[in-house]
């Protein structure tokens, strides 16, 4: 498939998934312009602040592939990732992301992510959100056992 048609399947399943009951985004991951997953948002209808559409085809394309690294494919989404949903990309290793609306046009819509976006500017003294360090001695045992784990999988 071209990048036009794997566009036009993420724009598609947006619109399907308004009609039935979810929010206007739709997202295709593709490896070689073949279709691994689709997914679409279920925020509202799962009570799930994570079921964007980018995570749900990520989760997706993971399961269908076996693997946690989508390097090699490509994600089509129906509008620019939210930060959330950016980060997702990022750690699935996508190889590139195309976007069908922008964030401005979301926001118009009436999904603004700008907030988020300028609290991730600020220092954390700074954000809406009390944010406190607690207990990081006894938690660095995590990493502690991660360094000295012989089986570990770097991701």
């Amino acid at each position: 498939m071209s990048n036009e048609e794997l566009m036009r399947v993420a724009i598609e399943a947006a619109v399907e998934n308004v009609k039935n009951g979810g929010g206007p985004f739709g997202a295709v991951i593709a490896k070689k312009g073949e279709i691994v997953s689709v997914g679409v948002n279920r925020v509202t209808a799962n009570n799930d602040p994570t079921a964007h559409a980018e995570v749900s085809a990520i989760r997706a394309a993971c399961a269908e592939l076996g693997t946690f690294d989508l390097s090699g494919c490509e994600i089509f989404t129906s509008c620019e990732p939210c930060p959330m949903c950016l980060g997702a990309i990022y750690w699935a290793h996508l190889d590139k992301i195309y976007y069908g609306c922008s964030k401005k046009d979301a926001a118009d819509a009436g999904f603004d992510d700008s907030m988020i976006y300028d609290e991730l500017a600020l220092p954390m003294e700074g954000r809406m959100k009390p944010v406190e360090k607690l207990l990081s001695d006894e938690a660095m045992s995590s990493f502690d056992a991660w360094r000295e784990a012989e089986d570990r999988v770097e991701y």
